[in-house]
């Protein structure tokens, strides 16, 4: 996702937890010191000194890989963080070769010591809780397979490093998600003042213009009353239009039904929707304006003149109900499948056609001088 740049100058696209990585390079520098004093400390001690020098090395060279492919955007890739915790857990093994026994009864720090910290933090960074808690819980068992006895410091590394994991993981999906938000609300921003922008221009011209054609239009009669009437209808339609919020979709592909129906409002359709949203996946939004749409044509061909439409919409939680309504002289008994029959399918293609590819349900309520009404349900 592209955007903008916001107003302090900071991309809008960066990524939403490169603090957290940035804190995990720094971790890693300060860690792997403290692991350097730790070897040095014991390694007069160790029963193999060489190999703690070994490890290390490794620990050095895996220290500067990691800072550098963390400290890219296109370097934190998940096969980097799943070696990190593979090689910790390998190097802790180590362990068992480098330290004595009366070192392990001192309770002397593995060879990694707190360096093992490193991909708990990469891992809660990149993938969530979920990710942050298996992963100190991986490095928390190694540890327990190394000391070989569970004891209160084992019990309080396992804690503290799959407690870490997870309440780090929630710190990176919580900036996720309001990354997500933040740029939903700039985009509905600049698509609002926009929209403002162009209400003004056309208030100035466009409808002024339309208004003064509707009224001396009314004045003269006659034919003039005629364009007088159209005037008005595409004047009503226009400041629908102005005033219709603008249509969104979220990540999740999901749209605001309520924006398509009310730009079909017109003098003799009037729209009803609820204040809060109407959110649906996007083509099924679509498919259903389209339906509504069908519908009001048939009431403007079918009708007659003056007729009036009424289109509801009701948001029930598991599911959405559009109904659209006349007050025409209704359809006569067998004249949808006389229709049918002819080749006219307007009806069983673009109105029953869209509710079945919707799995919706679609109800008729007509009858002679009662009018016309279409009743969809959609089940989220």
């Amino acid at each position: 996702m592209h955007t903008k740049p916001s107003d302090q100058g900071t991309p809008a696209d960066e990524d939403p937890v490169a603090h957290l990585w940035r804190g995990t390079v720094a971790l890693r520098i300060v860690t792997f010191l403290f692991a350097v004093g730790v070897t040095a400390r014991h390694h007069a001690d160790y029963q193999r000194p060489w190999l703690a020098w070994s490890a290390v090395a490794v620990m050095f060279a895996w220290s500067l890989f990691t800072i550098r492919a963390y400290g890219r955007e296109d370097g934190r890739r998940p096969w980097v963080v799943v070696a990190d915790v593979v090689l910790v857990c390998g190097l802790m093994s180590t362990s068992q070769l480098i330290l004595t026994d009366q070192q392990f009864v001192l309770d002397v720090p593995l060879i990694t010591t707190i360096w093992a910290s490193g991909p708990v933090v990469a891992a809660a960074a990149l993938g969530g809780q979920a990710a942050g808690s298996l992963s100190g819980f991986a490095v928390g068992l190694t540890t327990y397979l190394n000391r070989g006895a569970v004891n209160v410091d084992v019990v309080r590394d396992v804690v503290l490093l799959t407690g870490a994991g997870f309440v780090i993981g929630m710190a990176s999906a919580t900036a996720r998600r309001s990354a997500v938000r933040l740029a939903q609300a700039l985009r509905a921003e600049a698509a609002t003042a926009e929209r403002e922008r162009l209400a003004r221009s056309i208030h100035d011209g466009v409808l002024q213009v339309l208004a003064r054609v509707r009224k001396r239009g009314s004045e003269l009669g006659g034919e003039a009353a005629e364009l007088a009437r159209l005037a008005g209808e595409q004047e009503v339609a226009l400041r629908s239009l102005v005033a219709a919020a603008p249509g969104e979709s979220t990540p999740g592909g999901e749209a605001d039904l309520r924006p398509a129906l009310q730009l079909l409002a017109t003098p003799t359709v009037q729209v009803s929707t609820p204040a809060t949203r109407v959110m649906l996946p996007a083509a099924t939004a679509s498919e259903l304006a389209a339906v509504v749409r069908e519908a009001l044509s048939n009431v403007d061909k079918h009708a007659g003149p003056g007729a009036k439409a009424w289109v509801l919409v009701e948001d029930l939680g598991e599911e959405v109900v559009v109904s659209v309504r006349d007050d025409g002289p209704g359809i006569p008994e067998g004249r949808l499948a006389s229709a049918e029959a002819e080749g006219r399918l307007g009806v069983a293609k673009s109105i029953r056609g869209r509710v079945e590819a919707l799995r919706g349900t679609l109800e008729l309520q007509t009858g002679p001088g009662e009018g016309t009404e279409w009743e969809v349900r959609v089940h989220r």
